[in-house]
């Protein structure tokens, strides 16, 4: 089995109309939920042995915030085709992992994280931002994943969910 940890971006700025969409930094909320993503994670011993990241400044901060706060040791890696990327694309560079770590996350957008979720594991779940999905894959390598790999959705969490 393998762990894919699907994250979206914690909510981002629209205050500087001048910034070009994949520019657009965290706003105050995204600022404190992306950490918060990172508690969640340490706290269902899920962090991960791989951390994937769109190239957007939204996605990337959330995945730096979130690796700080889960005790991730290891460096990101950074993904350009996750920029408004689709299923096809997060399978895609999937498979091509090499040595098969046990938990992958990704972070990226919607609704190419919908999609992938809905994909994986045939559930509708919204993923607002800053949600956090746990899919179970009944693979042994990452280069098995196929189109019709059904996954188990283990776990979803998202930062209203915990509000005070």
């Amino acid at each position: 089995m393998k762990t894919l940890l699907i994250l979206r971006h914690a909510k981002s700025s629209w205050n500087n109309a001048h910034l070009a969409d994949h520019d657009r930094p965290l706003n105050e909320r995204g600022k404190q939920d992306a950490p918060r993503v990172g508690q969640a994670i340490k706290s269902r011993d899920l962090v991960p042995d791989l951390i994937i990241t769109s190239t957007a400044e939204r996605a990337l901060s959330t995945a730096e915030a979130a690796a700080i706060h889960c005790d991730y040791d290891h460096e990101l890696r950074i993904e350009r085709r996750f920029y408004l990327a689709g299923p096809e694309t997060y399978l895609s560079v999937l498979r091509q992992l090499e040595g098969d770590p046990a938990c992958v996350m990704v972070v990226g957008h919607n609704p190419g994280l919908e999609d992938l979720l809905h994909h994986l594991t045939q559930r509708l779940e919204a993923m607002p931002t800053a949600a956090l999905a746990q899919v179970s894959l009944p693979i042994q390598r990452w280069s098995d994943l196929r189109e019709s790999t059904q996954g188990i959705l283990e776990w979803y969490w998202w930062p209203k969910i915990d509000e005070p």
